[in-house]
């Protein structure tokens, strides 16, 4: 039995549905199951309509708060059109797009490299793999971040990974180059929404990168 998850990128076996998770957690898999939506695909008028209708109750001076509030705003003033085909400029081209999300790439130089063969290989540890049929390799920013969704809350049929599993993961694969990539993409020519959307990402991951050191630190004191 195959479960498809939110993004359709991975396989699980077939084992029992988890309980509900804390509510921290949960907040926590759903952000990156946002950004992996984004990333992966142009959001649908659905979609932007409730970016731009989502609450927005916290401190301005933050930067993941004043970053989802830049992308609500923008989510109320384009349409699902504009975004797709900003999304089709940065992200897809009959050449070299103007952005390549993928690991290996910005770690190695080139597509389809070790990078990707140790991810793969960390994947198949965990039980995961990538689905037929999808375009994206493994690597791509969007797929990670959804992989991390899927080792915090797990879904039907799969297993939540504990915390040391999540960190090991989020600092082999995503630390060492996602800051990079999401700043080419603030920065790329037609970036619009998109830049709001690199914004958020990466404030999202920088918190994420100061839990797993207090985290680290703490159970080294």
């Amino acid at each position: 039995m195959h479960i498809q998850s939110a993004t359709g990128s991975v396989t699980f076996p077939p084992m029992g549905v988890p309980p509900p998770l804390p509510q921290e957690e949960q907040a926590r898999a759903d952000v990156y199951a946002l950004i992996a939506r984004l990333l992966l695909a142009p959001p649908d008028a659905a979609l932007l309509a409730s970016l731009g209708a989502a609450a927005q109750e916290g401190p301005a001076d933050q930067p993941f708060d004043a970053a989802w509030r830049q992308l609500a705003a923008a989510a109320r003033t384009t349409s699902a059109r504009a975004v797709r085909e900003e999304f089709d400029a940065l992200f897809v081209s009959i050449g070299v797009p103007k952005l390549n999300p993928f690991g290996s790439l910005y770690l190695a130089g080139f597509l389809h490299e070790k990078p990707l063969a140790a991810l793969r290989a960390d994947l198949a540890r965990l039980g995961l793999a990538r689905m037929a049929g999808v375009a994206e390799t493994e690597d791509h920013l969007g797929a990670l971040c959804e992989t991390m969704r899927l080792l915090i809350a797990g879904a039907p049929g799969g297993v939540r990974q504990p915390l040391a599993v999540q960190q090991r993961f989020f600092e082999d694969h995503l630390a060492p180059w996602q800051a990079r990539c999401l700043d080419d993409l603030r920065s790329a020519e037609g970036a619009d929404f998109y830049a709001r959307v690199a914004t958020l990402a990466g404030a999202f991951l920088s918190i994420e990168a100061e839990a797993f050191e207090v985290v680290a630190a703490t159970q080294a004191g």
